[in-house]
């Protein structure tokens, strides 16, 4: 009998059991069961701390209105798992997807025969690939999942181009604890003869890491003139801003996001066949579901899943300038995050914070929330449960507040 599509996700979330093991020689052999699909597509390939998802997406809805199919790979999903593979900004059909599965989960049970483990990002990047290429793709845009170097995204052969958003500290018992150390990881995903984009804005150890890199194998290095964008009005819904001549509409709020729409400028015009009046047209109609996204309501409601402090940073940003005095925040954040860092980053701009426990393993108790803002001078409530929490938030959201639900892409998933 067929796989459904909840055996399918079923099985994947399975794999989950092995952990995070990087390197190549699993994803390899798998793909190696499974025709190498990777060889028969053209990749823009992206890695960093924050905003690959922002930088991933713009980019394919760029590639989209040039003409060309184009796959979108990203994580973590916020509505529905399909959500991580995309073509021309659709989902993959449910079906499509136990279809691919079954197909990699069969290639697995073979690898295990030699002893052969793959994980579960390992897994649903071959199935992304063999769907890419099934589906005859012309570009596939890659989000890297962890790091860079032996992520699973990067058995792919040389990109047209890569980018690396901002590099910052996340991760570090896996990637190394200083900014260099992260950005030689990144950077391992940098091929020669090909092309990297990066900002000038890019945390200076991180472009020295990427300097030299690039140099060391005859990669062109382009780093983007942020100093030359300028935000020309900006709101809770959508930033102008000019650079190069142009003016850009980006349906992103954030000057974070500015940074990352330059970034996407200059790799845009590293592609073939794409226009200006393209790259226009595909930031215009980017969409992000669950960063810094904004819905009318009431009470009116701030989603954002971003959860290292400079997620904290730049969600403060905008709470600053945007936001209501009345805010209420329904937070829930992952234990392994530098959870005390980003509460003490956003919870200064909000009256009152409601701790929850996104349903995830590796989900930090409310309590754990709680002890550290304790210093704070707010009011609080912890509830485990991500449903009954929203209700409690929203109860005590004022009419002219703002209910912000932020922390983590799980959380959001859980509630809506």
């Amino acid at each position: 009998m067929a796989m459904t599509y909840r055996e399918a996700v079923d099985y994947i979330h399975s794999l989950l059991a092995f952990g995070i093991k990087p390197g190549l020689s699993r994803i390899s052999a798998l793909l190696e069961r499974l025709g190498n699909p990777q060889n028969d597509l053209r990749f823009v390939h992206i890695a960093g701390t924050n905003g690959k998802g922002s930088t991933s997406t713009m980019l394919s809805c760029i590639l989209k209105e040039a003409g060309y199919k184009t796959g979108l790979f990203t994580s973590p999903y916020v509505f529905s798992f399909c959500e991580r593979i995309q073509i021309n900004n659709q989902n993959i059909p449910k079906e499509h997807l136990a279809t691919v599965t079954e197909r990699v989960k069969a290639a697995i049970e073979v690898l295990n025969g030699q002893n052969i483990v793959p994980t579960e990002f390992e897994a649903i990047t071959a199935a992304a690939l063999l769907y890419f290429k099934e589906q005859k793709c012309d570009y596939a845009v890659l989000e890297v999942g962890l790091g860079g170097r032996y992520d699973s995204t990067n058995v792919i052969p040389s990109p047209e181009v890569c980018v690396i958003t901002s590099v910052s500290l996340d991760h570090t018992r896996i990637l190394g604890d200083t900014v260099a150390q992260i950005a030689a990881e990144k950077a391992g995903i940098l091929k020669e003869g090909s092309i990297c984009v990066t900002t000038s804005a890019q945390d200076k150890e991180a472009l020295a890491v990427l300097q030299k890199t690039a140099a060391q194998i005859h990669c062109k290095l382009i780093i983007a003139p942020l100093d030359s964008a300028e935000i020309l009005s900006e709101t809770l819904q959508e930033t102008v801003f000019s650079y190069g001549g142009e003016t850009y509409c980006l349906p992103l709020v954030g000057r974070h996001q500015v940074e990352n729409a330059v970034g996407v400028i200059e790799a845009a015009k590293c592609l073939p066949q794409v226009t200006q009046q393209n790259i226009k047209n595909g930031i215009r109609n980017t969409v992000m579901r669950g960063r810094m996204e904004y819905r009318n309501g009431t009470p009116p409601m701030l989603f954002d899943g971003g959860h290292n402090p400079e997620c904290g940073a730049a969600l403060a940003a905008v709470l600053r300038q945007f936001a209501p005095e009345n805010i209420t925040a329904l937070v829930g954040l992952m234990a392994d995050k530098d959870c005390e860092t980003y509460l003490q980053t956003v919870l200064p701009l909000c009256k009152t914070a409601v701790f929850t426990k996104p349903d995830n393993p590796r989900a930090a108790s409310p309590e754990v929330l709680l002890r550290a803002v304790s210093d704070l001078p707010l009011q609080t409530f912890t509830e485990d449960n991500p449903q009954s929490a929203l209700r409690l938030a929203r109860e005590h959201t004022e009419a002219d507040g703002l209910l912000l639900v932020c922390g983590s892409f799980y959380l959001l998933s859980d509630l809506f």
